[in-house]
C-alpha cells in the first residue's frame, strides 16, 4: 500500500502545477480542469515523494507540482513498475502507461540544479474508473492482468508518405490485421526514411511504453535511405535473424524480388521490434505466416509464457 501525499494541476499549459485540496479523476480523460487532460495515454502523472525528498537533499526548493506531476505519493518505486500495472484510490483506477519521458525544453529547475527527475523518475497513467483523490488517501497497487492482450505499435517509413505525396496504405493494414487478432494497437504512425528518427521511436517505444511488439514497414530495400534494419540492429540488445529468414523465405513463393528484401528483427528490453515488406500486399502475406507463431515468444518476453 502506498499514500497520495499532494495534488495538482495547471490550467494551462507551460504552466507549473500547484497543489489543490482535491482532484476530479474522469475516465478516459484524466483531471477534471487540467490542462493535460485528454484522450490519450499520459492524462495523469505520478512522481514518487522519496525521489522529491532525495532532490531536495541536494539543495533544491521545490515545492509539489513543481516537476510536473499531478499526484505526489510514497511506498513505490515507479519506474521500476511495468506498464498495466493499476493503481486504486478509494472509487479510481489508474493504469500506467508509460515510464518517464522526453525533455525536449528543460524546465526552471534543470535550468538551477542541471538536472529534473520526472524525464527518468516520473510515470503516466491513463483513467479506467473515475472518482475524486485527496491527499491522505491510501493507493493500492495491483500488478498486471497476464491475461491482458498484447500491445503492439506500427511504424511506416517512407519519405512521401511523411510528406503527404501518397496514402501510406500499409501502416493502417497492418494495423487493421492486428486488432483483427486481438492485439491492441497503441500507436500508428509514419516517419520518413532514414535511421535518426526511427532509432528514437523504437527506443521510446520499448523503453517508456513497453510495448510487447513494434512492426515497422518499410525501408528495407537497396536505396540509399532505407535504413530501417541498420536502425533496428543498433537499438536492439539481440536480434532475432529466424524471423527475417522465415519471411524471406516464405515471400518467394509470391515473387522471387523476396530475396532483395534485408528485412529483419530483434529484441530490446522486453520489446519485440519487426520489419515488414514496404507494400500493403506482402504485409498481409507475411503476417498472416508470422502471427500464428508469434504469440508464444512475445508471451516469453512478457512473462507470462514459458519456454
Amino acid at each position: 500500500m502506498g499514500k497520495v501525499l499532494a495534488v495538482c494541476i495547471s490550467e494551462k499549459k507551460g504552466t507549473q502545477k500547484k497543489p489543490v485540496p482535491e482532484i476530479t479523476l474522469k475516465e478516459d480523460w484524466g483531471i477534471v480542469g487540467d490542462a493535460h487532460a485528454g484522450h490519450w495515454h499520459r492524462q495523469v502523472s505520478l512522481l514518487a515523494f522519496e525521489k522529491i525528498d532525495e532532490f531536495r537533499k541536494k539543495g533544491a526548493e521545490v515545492d509539489f507540482g513543481a516537476f510536473g506531476e499531478n499526484i505526489v505519493c510514497e511506498g513505490f518505486d515507479l519506474k521500476t513498475l511495468p506498464v498495466g500495472t493499476r493503481f486504486r484510490i478509494g472509487d479510481c483506477l489508474l493504469e500506467l502507461s508509460q515510464i518517464g519521458k522526453a525533455c525536449h525544453s528543460h524546465c526552471e529547475i534543470y535550468k538551477v540544479m542541471g538536472d529534473c527527475i520526472m524525464p527518468r523518475e516520473g510515470v503516466f497513467t491513463v483513467v479506467l474508473k473515475g472518482g475524486v483523490v485527496r491527499p491522505g488517501m491510501e493507493i493500492e497497487m495491483v500488478e498486471p492482468d497476464p491475461a491482458r492482450p498484447f500491445t503492439a505499435a506500427v511504424i511506416t517509413l517512407s519519405d512521401r508518405a511523411s510528406q503527404g505525396i501518397y496514402e501510406d496504405k500499409s501502416g493502417p493494414e497492418i494495423k487493421r490485421i492486428l486488432e483483427e487478432k486481438g492485439y491492441q494497437v497503441v500507436e500508428q504512425f509514419v516517419l520518413p526514411d532514414g535511421k535518426p528518427r526511427l532509432m528514437v521511436e523504437l527506443s521510446r517505444l520499448a523503453d517508456q511504453r513497453q510495448v510487447n511488439v513494434i512492426f515497422t514497414t518499410g525501408g528495407t530495400g537497396f536505396s540509399e535511405r532505407d535504413q530501417t534494419p541498420e536502425a533496428t540492429k543498433e537499438v536492439s540488445d539481440r536480434e532475432v535473424p529466424g524471423i527475417g529468414e522465415a519471411l524471406r523465405a516464405y515471400s518467394m513463393q509470391f515473387t522471387k524480388n523476396a530475396i532483395l528484401s534485408r528485412q529483419t528483427a530483434g529484441i530490446r528490453k522486453k520489446t519485440l521490434i519487426i520489419n515488414m515488406p514496404g507494400s500493403p500486399k506482402a504485409c498481409r502475406e507475411d503476417l498472416e505466416y508470422l502471427l500464428p507463431s508469434l504469440e508464444h515468444g512475445i508471451g516469453i518476453l512478457r512473462g507470462t509464457a514459458t519456454d
